[in-house]
This record gives C-alpha cells, sequence and structure tokens, in this order.
C-alpha cells in the first residue's frame, strides 16, 4: 500500500472509533463508538467463533462486515489490507505496519517492566517485549478503548469488572518477537497448505488455531501473542487495530487452502461452542449472526467463496 492509502485506513478507523455506537445498550452497556460495537459483537460470541466448525467463515465475513461499515459509514474508498506475518517476524517494530509513523497502525507500547504472556490457556510461556504500556506512537497513540479486558493473559494486566462494561482506558501493545519468530515460519505455512496438516478442513483449521497441549500456538494464537497487550485477550482482542489486518491474513491462507483443495473447498467441521466434542456439528446451513453490524445475516454456505458476487467478491494476491 502506499503511503496515501495507508493513512485512509487509518483515518477510516478514526471515523470508527469517533462515531457514536449502534449496539443495543442493554446488550452492550460500555459501547460508546462505532468501533466498540464490532468489540462488542466478538465478545458476545467468543465461546461460539473459537475452536468452532465456523471459526474460519464467521472471521471471515466478521472482516467483511468491518471494511463495509469503513466503506458505507466512514468514506473509505480502499480495500482491506492484510498484515503479510512473514516480512519482518525478526524485528516487529521495523515493519511498516508497527513502526509507529503516521502511515503505520501504531507503534509498540511504552515500556512497563512485565514478567510476559501465557498463551495456549496458559500452557504457553512468552517472554515480555519492550512495550506493555498504552502504544507510545502513530495514528493510534491516543485511542480510547471501553470493553474489556475479559481475560487478559499479559503479567499484571487487570480485567474489566464486567464483560461488557464501560472500562475507558487506553489500547496496550507489547511486540513479542519470540511468538513471531517461533511460529511465523514458512514452514507451518506449508503444512496447512500442502503439507500433512492439509488433508482435511479439520486438520487444516485445528493446525491453524494452535496445538496448545503441544506448545504449538498456531498461526492465529501466534499472531495476537506477537502483538501482545490487548491483542492476546481472546474475547477482546478486537481492541487492537491490527485485528482485521491480521484476520485478514488467516483469510487469505484459508482461500489459499480453498483453491489447493477445490474437492474439500466448501467443507466444515466442528461443533457449535469452543472444543465441545458433544455439541452440534456446525453445517452450511448454520447461520452467522451479525446484529448491529449493518451487515445482514448470512449462512456459511453465503461466505464459502470470496467469489460468490454476494455478499462476497474479492481475491487475494
Amino acid at each position: 500500500m502506499s503511503a496515501k492509502e495507508r493513512k485512509a485506513y487509518s483515518g477510516a478507523f478514526k471515523c470508527m472509533y469517533t462515531s457514536l455506537s449502534k449496539s443495543d445498550s442493554t446488550l452492550v452497556p460500555g459501547a460508546r463508538s462505532r468501533y466498540d460495537d464490532f468489540v462488542g459483537q466478538h465478545i458476545n460470541q467468543t465461546r461460539s467463533i473459537h475452536g468452532t466448525g465456523n471459526f474460519l467463515s464467521w472471521h471471515r465475513y466478521f472482516v467483511h462486515s468491518f471494511e463495509n461499515a469503513l466503506r458505507e459509514e466512514c468514506g473509505y474508498t480502499g480495500f482491506q489490507p492484510y498484515w503479510n506475518w512473514f516480512s519482518y517476524q525478526d524485528d516487529l517494530s521495523k515493519s511498516p505496519v508497527f513502526d509507529g509513523s503516521a502511515t503505520s497502525m501504531g507503534g509498540d507500547g511504552y515500556y512497563v517492566k512485565h514478567n510476559g504472556s501465557t498463551g495456549g490457556g496458559g500452557r504457553i510461556y512468552l517472554p515480555s517485549g519492550n512495550g506493555r504500556g498504552c502504544i507510545k506512537s502513530g495514528p493510534f497513540k491516543n485511542v480510547q478503548l471501553n470493553l474489556g479486558p475479559i481475560s487478559p493473559t499479559m503479567a499484571g494486566a487487570n480485567k474489566s469488572a464486567s464483560a461488557l462494561a464501560w472500562n475507558p482506558r487506553c489500547a496496550k501493545r507489547d511486540l513479542t518477537n519470540f511468538a513471531s519468530n517461533t511460529w511465523f515460519t514458512f514452514e507451518n505455512l506449508y503444512n496447512i497448505t500442502l503439507g500433512a496438516a492439509s488433508k482435511d478442513i479439520s486438520s487444516f483449521q485445528n493446525e491453524l488455531q494452535g496445538r496448545f497441549a503441544d506448545g504449538f500456538l498456531g498461526l492465529h494464537a501466534s499472531g495476537h501473542f506477537a502483538i501482545g497487550g490487548d491483542s492476546g485477550d481472546l474475547y477482546s482482542s478486537v481492541n487492537d487495530p491490527v485485528f482485521f489486518m491480521h484476520h485478514a491474513m488467516l483469510d487469505r491462507v484459508w482461500w489459499i487452502w480453498q483453491a489447493l483443495h477445490l474437492d474439500q473447498a466448501r467443507s466444515v467441521e466442528g461443533s457449535r461452542s469452543m472444543l465441545d466434542p458433544n455439541d452440534p456439528r456446525t453445517t452450511l446451513d448454520h447461520v452467522i449472526e451479525t446484529n448491529w453490524l449493518n451487515t445482514p445475516d448470512v449462512k456459511i454456505s453465503d461466505v464459502m467463496s470470496t467469489l460468490s458476487g454476494e455478499p462476497l467478491c474479492y481475491i487475494y494476491l
């Protein structure tokens, strides 16, 4: 993206932060901004969209809904970019995404000494980076968050008294090269697109989301923990503005897998509740509810192809 395009993208975010919430105040009482509507939606549905059969499809449509809001409500005319994990993973602070410049998505947090973070349900320790405090530079330096944290993973972070209550504070980050160096590898990408973990949708999505008992974060969780801070909270990770770029990259990997496995491109597998094998299985008729996000509810079958024309029409480069 050019510098102008990057500024247009972050500028549209600022519009979302300053526009009023459209959420039902009885369901998300702490929401103040339009951006909070997306945070609240993710919080409300967390346990039915992770470790589930709809993880990929739900987040694909969620990113689309956010892009739609940027366009229709904030005048954005660009596209939804993705975060290329395989550039600057040795030093995230040098990435154009995180370098803290006016064209970035904000820099690291101010340094606050702490004892690292734990991922994978507390099974995987990640050493601290050079941040932990409020984002110190770039377009999101003074952004106010209003919801969460619900399940903070960074040492010393305190959760909100109530999941959806108003809790005004700054956005925090702790860029962690340990996570990006360890799991952002071409070997891991190959494994889920052409290797052993690519054989079916179950193997693909499980490897993508991580094998925590084995100490393997996977490309999904490692992205959140590489950013650190608010991004490491499974429930309210949307609070970090790079959430949508990270999940666009995850969608790109799924898109690649689908293109390489056309006979399985429309397959789904998994329960409807997080890691619950006894819960009803997900099907293509399962509905993705959007509530106040200003996009219609759709069936999973409607978003299995990015070239369906309605509601999706895009490819990745």
